[in-house]
């Protein structure tokens, strides 16, 4: 029988992550190490790599996802690890999993199989806690909006159209909508209120497109939280919060290096939804990558009409990152499935299927070769699949000039 995720993960030797720093060139002093297997690299380090050249930047993304599952994290760290494989020095940068998604029906995101991230169950829970620090931060901010309604509203914001909700990192349906502040005068005037997964914030969000702890600051200032009954915005800067907000997040903005199951270096930092925010690791890690390893791999959350021209339109437009290629991971479970083919017959060979739903990979193709750049598709093969099968698709790609 097939060994499972975690029982590969287990059994991994993982090197010390001062070993995994030295593959970068990253003496041990630049490390702030978390136990033996994790560490965050100091900020200090990363201003004294500003000078060297940048490496190749290479997208992973993949066709419109489906309960079977496409595989982009397992097809980014089995690319970057077959690159170092053949002697390049390459780096995987990937976000940092939810807890939502990890007890619910998605489970884990550190990769599958022998293409994983380790420590595995550390990376998938608490990890260095980065989320625990943006969840604080955030509602530290819904804290100070009740605390100013409370001691006299001197910018008169309208309770009514409070729009900053309060997070917390869990599936939790029972808090969705909720009234906050009951019983009593001591507690406020109540209002309605509600939390979302800790992913979803805009903490999150510009957490992971600033490219220092004052860019951060600056960016958490703007951030509209309310409107007045005339409808004029407050930011988070009218209520003094960027600070206190910034200082909750000085530790959590240096990016995490652990390594892959072939001790290969990864970078795994922030992590926002690609449904909601724009779904890419911190622009801080990605960038610290590149003027580390002669290629970086990072993938973009969902498919490639979502993740991947979010990656374009705001991530790369406002770090000034220029990909060189990218990758489209596609598997037979999933175009059998935009095929018309129920999930309990995936396992069941279907050419015609597969043909069929090559239409939904021929358009992300079309999509991605908008902006310019190469793109190759990645068949993430299982067990399952036949040759006619794969054949088809390759076939179908070749049609378009893939």
């Amino acid at each position: 029988m097939a060994k499972s995720d975690i029982e590969i993960a287990r059994e991994a030797t993982m090197q010390p992550i001062a070993d995994i720093g030295a593959k970068l060139g990253i003496p041990a002093d630049a490390l702030l190490q978390y136990g033996p297997y994790k560490a965050k690299l100091s900020f200090e380090h990363i201003n004294k790599l500003q000078g060297n050249p940048d490496g190749k930047l290479i997208l992973v993304t993949a066709v419109t996802p489906t309960p079977a599952g496409e595989g982009k994290t397992t097809t980014s760290v089995g690319l970057s690890d077959g690159l170092n494989r053949i002697g390049k020095k390459s780096v995987v940068c990937l976000r940092e999993p939810s807890l939502g998604p990890c007890f619910g029906m998605k489970g884990g995101a550190a990769g599958g199989g022998y293409a994983q991230v380790v420590p595995m169950e550390d990376i998938n829970l608490h990890f260095t806690g980065d989320f625990h620090a943006i969840g604080v931060a955030h509602n530290l901010l819904s804290a100070l909006i009740d605390n100013h309604l409370y001691w006299g509203n001197e910018l008169g914001i309208d309770p009514r159209r409070v729009t900053w909700r309060r997070v917390v990192d869990m599936n939790d349906r029972a808090l969705r909508s909720i009234v906050n502040s009951l019983g009593g005068v001591a507690n406020g005037s109540p209002r309605e209120d509600g939390f979302d997964i800790t992913v979803a914030s805009e903490v999150m969000a510009v957490f992971c497109l600033a490219s220092d702890l004052n860019d951060l600051t600056e960016r958490l200032g703007n951030i509209v939280v309310a409107q007045t009954r005339d409808r004029k915005p407050i930011y988070a800067r009218d209520l003094l919060a960027a600070g206190p907000m910034s200082v909750l997040l000085k530790d959590a903005i240096s990016p995490n290096l652990v390594q892959t199951l072939e001790n290969n270096p990864a970078f795994i930092h922030g992590g926002p939804f690609a449904n909601i925010a724009h779904g890419c690791n911190t622009v801080i890690a990605t960038k610290t990558a590149l003027k580390l390893g002669d290629y970086v791999i990072t993938e973009a959350g969902f498919g490639a009409d979502l993740g991947a021209e979010k990656f374009f339109d705001i991530k790369c437009r406002k770090a000034g990152l220029d990909p060189k290629a990218v990758v489209i991971v596609a598997t037979i479970r999933a175009l059998k499935m935009h095929g018309g083919v129920a999930k309990g017959d995936l396992g069941t060979e279907n050419v015609e299927a597969v043909k069929n739903g090559c239409s939904n990979l021929a358009r992300h193709i079309a999509n991605v070769k908008s902006f310019g750049v190469p793109v190759v598709v990645a068949i993430n093969q299982f067990v399952n699949d036949t040759d006619a099968e794969v054949e088809a698709v390759r076939q179908a790609a070749s049609e378009i000039g893939v």
